[in-house]
């Protein structure tokens, strides 16, 4: 029983882990929260069961939480553009990318896929792709 209890737990992990790389603030939660609440959940009641009632459970939890920041982070740039942000491309060495606005080299090793900056001579937004 708790070899299967640890291939299960061991599989949503190593699920929660594979969709962590979601771009959006509510699949990461729903991702983090699924593997801990599976973690969680197998091993308060010692059984597959638990641990599948953890995992929804934390996931639903973790989806929430997520779309909670993802909502304070659209108050704070404002309404996405009618086509959405421009996309930046790439200029040269390994993160770095030319703004779609003026042509600004940054340095964009730090934001994550999709993540947005700022055009500092503009201040308009655009997406790292």
């Amino acid at each position: 029983m708790n070899k299967k209890l640890f291939t299960i737990v061991c599989g949503v992990l190593l699920a929660a882990f594979g969709l962590d790389s979601c771009d959006t603030p509510t699949g990461q939660g729903a991702a983090a929260g699924a593997g801990a609440g599976a973690l969680i959940g197998g091993l308060a009641s010692g059984g597959p069961r638990g641990a599948l009632i953890g995992a929804a459970a934390g996931a639903a939890t973790g989806a929430l939480i997520g779309h909670a920041i993802q909502e304070d982070r659209a108050r704070e740039y404002g309404p996405p553009p009618s086509g959405g942000y421009p996309f930046a491309t790439r200029a040269g060495g390994p993160g770095m990318y030319r703004s779609p606005y003026t042509g600004r080299v940054y340095d964009l090793r730090g934001v994550p896929p999709g993540g947005l900056t700022r055009d500092v001579d503009t201040g308009q937004l655009f997406r790292r792709p």
